[in-house]
């Protein structure tokens, strides 16, 4: 109940999801960040938004480079799919060619009016100009 709406950039949902996924440059990444895994199971299952979906309670766009080796595209999709399934609105927009952090021009325009665009439907105001739509899963007008 903190928010009334959510972006996320490459963002990660499943850390042991993700140890597992993990490529070798960022293999021991999570290891100083969270704890040894798997002796540290606990609180990689305890900081894993994926685990506490029920405590979601407002509208979330979600931004994701497909090439994403850092966190893999699965991340966002598996957010998608609770946030979906919980009937909150909720958008997922995929970027083909793109890793961690967008590097096309078009694109990070593309995130930042989709952004705005989101935030424009979610709380009703109108947009000085005409950007570029994201479909919405369950947002009613």
């Amino acid at each position: 109940d903190v928010f009334k709406a959510g972006a996320s950039y490459y963002g990660i949902s499943d850390l042991e999801l993700l140890e597992e996924d993990c490529h070798k440059f960022e293999s021991r990444y999570n290891s100083s960040l969270v704890g040894p895994y798997p002796e540290r199971k606990d609180l990689y299952w305890d900081r894993s938004p994926i685990h506490f979906t029920d405590r979601l309670s407002c509208p979330i766009i979600l931004f994701q480079g497909l090439e994403d080796k850092v966190v893999p595209p699965n991340q966002a999709e598996m957010m998608y799919d609770a946030a979906l399934k919980k009937g909150l609105p909720v958008a997922y927009v995929p970027f083909e060619g793109e890793q961690h952090g967008f590097r096309k021009a078009e694109n990070i325009k593309r995130s930042l009016d989709g952004e705005l665009y989101f935030y424009s439907r979610v709380f009703g105001f109108g947009l000085a100009e005409a950007v570029e739509a994201v479909d919405i899963a369950n947002l009613k007008n």
